[in-house]
C-alpha cells in the first residue's frame, strides 16, 4: 500500500517540539523527509534522535529572515526537492508584555506580532519564491489558533495573540487567491488548546481544564493532543489536497460550537 506523502520533501518550521514534532513523525511514517527548524538546542537534539535518518534537523529561529531560505535549500539540498512547507512556529507573547488591551504593552505587541506573523510571513515568502523559481506548485500549510475567530475572554485574554492568529488566516487566503494560478495553495490549520510547551498554563490550571470540559466536548471533554492535528496536516501536505485552497480547518474538539460552562 503505497504511503500518503511518498517522495514528498517538507520544511517544518517549528519542528522540534509540540505540534510541529508530532507532524514530522507522521509524515515521515507516510513516506516524507522532512527538514525540521527549531529554535532552543536541547530540543533540536531531542528531534534529531527521535526523527531519525529521513530527517535533517536545524537550529535556527524563525523571525531570522534566512531561516525559511537556508531550510528549503537544505530540503533541496539534501533530499532533491522541496515540495510543502508547514509553519509551526509561534507562542504566546504573555512574557513579554501581551494581555488585556489596557495592560497590553507596546513591546508585547511588537515582540507577539513578530513572533507569530512576521515569522510565519517569512517563511510563506522563501516557500513562494522557491516555488515559483522551480516553475512548481506546492502546499504551504499556515498555524492559527481558534482565539483567532472564537475569543475566550476570561482564561485567553491576550489580544496581541489573537490578532496575529486573526491576521494568520486573512494573509493565508490573500495569497493563497494570488498564487492558484501557480498551482501553489495556502491552507490553515487553527487548534483550540492542546497540550504543548506554550501550554503550560492552562494545561497545569485545574479551573481551565474545568472549563474545557465543556469547551472542548470532544472525547470526554480533554486538551488537545499534537497528534489530534497531524491527520488535516498530511492531507494539506499530501496530491489528496491539490484542489484545495485557502481553507481554514479549526481541529478544536468543538470549541467553536461550545458556550464552554464553567
Amino acid at each position: 500500500m503505497s504511503k500518503q506523502l511518498e517522495n514528498k520533501n517538507i520544511v517544518i518550521i517549528g519542528g522540534t517540539t509540540g505540534i510541529g514534532l508530532s507532524a514530522a513523525k507522521a509524515f515521515i511514517a507516510e513516506g516524507a523527509k522532512v527538514v525540521v527548524v527549531g529554535r532552543n538546542p536541547d530540543s533540536v537534539s531531542a528531534a534529531k534522535k527521535i526523527l531519525g535518518k529521513n530527517s535533517e534537523v536545524l537550529a535556527a529561529d524563525a523571525t531570522h529572515p534566512e531561516t525559511a531560505e537556508n531550510s528549503i535549500l537544505t530540503c533541496i539540498e539534501e533530499f532533491g526537492s522541496f515540495d510543502g512547507l508547514y509553519h509551526v512556529a509561534g507562542g504566546s507573547g504573555r512574557k513579554m508584555g501581551d494581555g488585556p488591551l489596557h495592560e497590553l504593552t507596546l513591546e508585547g505587541w511588537n515582540k507577539t506580532l513578530e513572533l507569530n506573523l512576521t515569522s510565519l510571513m517569512l517563511s510563506c515568502k522563501a516557500a513562494i519564491k522557491k516555488f515559483l523559481e522551480l516553475k512548481k506548485g506546492g502546499s504551504i500549510l499556515n498555524m492559527s489558533s481558534v482565539l483567532g475567530f472564537s475569543p475566550s475572554p476570561k482564561y485567553f485574554s491576550t489580544h496581541a495573540y489573537a490578532a496575529s492568529k486573526a491576521a494568520i488566516i486573512g494573509f493565508s487566503k490573500s495569497i493563497a487567491a494570488y498564487y492558484a494560478r501557480d498551482n501553489i495553495r495556502i491552507n490553515v490549520i487553527a487548534p483550540a488548546l492542546v497540550e504543548t510547551p506554550m501550554a503550560q498554563r492552562a494545561a497545569n490550571d485545574q479551573e481551565i481544564l474545568s472549563f474545557i470540559k465543556t469547551k472542548q466536548p470532544l472525547d470526554k471533554g480533554r486538551i488537545g493532543k499534537p497528534e489530534d492535528t497531524d491527520g488535516i496536516a498530511v492531507y494539506f501536505m499530501s496530491d489528496q489536497s491539490t484542489f484545495t485552497t485557502g481553507q481554514v480547518v479549526a481541529v478544536d474538539g468543538g470549541w467553536t460550537l461550545s458556550e464552554g460552562q464553567e
